[in-house]
């Protein structure tokens, strides 16, 4: 099922000024949350609303995860203490039963701004970018 891009309000864009990794050309996009797929939403790309990345909060799914934002990028977001920032990681479909997610390289977000930008945590060596995640476990 294709997420449908509902009317925008402008001051919900998240923008992305770097963009996301072999994306880098697109820069703004809308985080969309439909209730049936929780705890997965949808980072759709404004540009192209057929387009969208499968997202999940790491914490939702991963109990262990304690990402080390750098310091240049927590300056870069302008993010004053951790609850500012917004943590989401791209999941990747693998056949019906199962997906992984990016641990390495979330999305980290700065939830007053909505200016964010894809990282490489400074502890990315504890981290997979494949981190197996069984769809049949969610409860959805």
């Amino acid at each position: 099922m294709e997420p449908e891009l509902a009317a925008v309000q402008y001051e919900m864009v998240i923008q992305l000024p770097l963009g996301l990794l072999g994306f880098e050309g697109i820069k703004k996009y809308v985080l969309l949350s439909p209730p049936e797929d929780e705890p997965f939403h949808w980072l759709q790309m404004l540009e192209d609303d057929n387009l969208a990345f499968l997202v999940v909060s790491p914490f939702a799914v991963v109990s262990d995860y304690q990402p080390d934002i750098p310091d240049e990028d927590a300056v870069y977001l302008g993010l004053e203490s951790p609850e500012d920032a917004l943590v989401l990681n791209i999941v990747t479909l693998r056949g019906k039963q199962s997906a992984t997610i990016n641990l390495k390289g979330p999305i980290v977000i700065n939830r007053h701004t909505l200016i964010g930008k894809q990282v490489i945590l400074a502890n990315a060596a504890d981290f997979t970018l494949q981190h197996p995640l069984s769809l049949a476990e969610q409860p959805y």
